[in-house]
């Protein structure tokens, strides 16, 4: 397979992903269950970890050699800075769109909120893959290609997680399906424009690719690790994460 398919199929699959946990509004009265979900979570929290360490974090402070024995600092601003832009963003966002915050409009907060998650996780696609494309090693795309897996497989009941909820406030399944689809719409588009920022602004790469591993971290310490929690108190959650984890890694390990 081409490196230009396997970057296509990463792209088009993290936007195919959020697409059908939309539809599942169509075919469910009710939410997944909790132990289903609490295991997708975890399982894509552990997967993006590994994914930020090893196809984000690494190859940053590898490219900030030239730092000497301060490598480390271009990646540790860059994953600072990614998280406080999305802390930045949940501030402003409710306020630019007038929304209050006693709960009257939680649906369209619930929409911003995996609309802008969605923005870095994008990001993060493009720029492993426009990495990719400068080193030019198959290894490269196949992590960069894992990266969107990983990615695309939390999208699955983020989508979900948006539409049955919307369903439930406009009464159309339609309605629902449409926003949870534009949510995602987002991801392929940030995720073409960090290919070109990954060849236009090499010098800043290091920041750029710790940037988005510092948004995907809080994402899951922010919401994902805290949802994989299962209500009923057992550990399905847990060892999704550590499986996802430990697939990742050993994927990202072997093939590199």
């Amino acid at each position: 397979m081409s490196k230009l398919w396997i970057t296509v199929i990463g792209i088009g699959f993290i936007f195919l992903m959020t697409t059908l946990g939309g539809a599942v509004v169509f075919f469910f009265k009710k939410p997944m269950g909790a132990k289903l979900n609490s295991l997708f979570l975890g399982f894509s929290s552990g997967l993006m970890i590994a994914a930020a360490v090893w196809s984000l974090i690494l190859p940053a402070i590898e490219q900030s050699s030239n730092w000497g024995k301060l490598d480390f600092l271009p990646s540790s601003l860059g994953i600072i800075l990614g998280a406080v832009f999305l802390v930045l963003m949940d501030k402003i966002l409710p306020k630019i769109f007038k929304l209050d915050e006693n709960g009257q409009k939680k649906s369209s907060q619930l929409f911003l909120a995996v609309t802008l998650h969605n923005i870095p996780e994008g990001l993060a696609v493009g720029l492993a893959f426009g990495n990719a494309f400068m080193v030019g090693e198959m290894s490269a795309f196949i992590s960069a290609l894992w990266l969107a897996i990983g990615i695309g497989l939390q999208n699955l009941p983020e989508g979900s997680a948006l539409s049955l909820p919307l369903r439930e406030k406009y009464g159309s399944r339609k309605k629902a399906f449409v926003f949870a689809f534009l949510s995602g719409v987002v991801e392929p588009i940030m995720a073409i424009a960090g290919i070109f920022l990954a060849g236009v602004l090499t010098p800043v790469m290091p920041y750029l690719l710790a940037f988005s591993a510092g948004s995907m971290l809080f994402v899951v310490a922010h919401e994902l690790v805290p949802e994989a929690k299962d209500a009923s108190g057992s550990y399905i959650g847990s060892w999704g994460f550590i499986i996802g984890f430990v697939v990742m890694m050993i994927l990202d390990v072997a093939l590199g």
